[in-house]
C-alpha cells in the first residue's frame, strides 16, 4: 500500500502531491490495478491532513479515471499507467543513486537536483524534436 508524504515547502497543493503520488506509483509499477488506496482516515491519521484535501485528490484521480471509489469498502485503483515494474527498472535506479551521490558530493542541494533534472529532461526534449 502506498504511504503520502507532503512537502510544505513544495508550493503545490497537497491534493496534487497526492495525486502525483498515486501517478508515480502507477508509472512505477508500485501500484496496479485493483490495488486499495489508503482510506481517507489513515491518509489523515498518517499525514495530519483535512480528510476534505483527501477526498478531494480522490475525486481528482477518479476523474482522470485511475481510481475508482466502492461505497463503504474503499478507493481502488481501476488502471495501470506503468510499462514495466520497479525491479525491471533496478539497474537505471542504481545508476541514478550514484548519480545523486555524485550529485550531492559536487554541492547540489535538493532543490538544486530537482531543477538540473528539469532543466535537462527539457532540454533533451527539445532535441529530440
Amino acid at each position: 500500500m502506498i504511504t503520502f508524504r507532503l512537502d510544505t515547502r513544495s508550493g503545490v497543493a497537497p491534493y496534487l502531491q497526492i495525486v502525483g503520488q498515486v501517478r508515480q506509483a502507477l508509472l512505477l509499477g508500485l501500484l496496479k490495478e485493483g490495488d486499495q488506496l489508503p482510506t481517507v482516515k489513515e491518509v489523515v491519521a498518517k499525514i495530519a491532513i483535512n480528510p476534505n484535501t483527501v477526498s478531494k485528490a480522490y475525486r481528482e484521480l477518479e476523474h482522470q479515471g485511475l481510481a475508482g471509489a466502492k461505497p463503504g469498502v474503499g478507493t481502488f485503483i481501476t488502471r495501470s499507467l506503468g510499462e514495466a515494474s520497479l525491479a525491471e527498472h533496478r539497474p537505471l535506479q542504481q545508476e541514478l543513486r550514484a548519480w545523486l551521490a555524485k550529485a550531492r558530493y559536487a554541492g547540489l542541494t535538493e532543490p538544486g537536483i530537482d531543477a538540473l533534472i528539469s532543466n535537462t529532461q527539457r532540454e533533451s526534449t527539445e532535441e529530440e524534436r
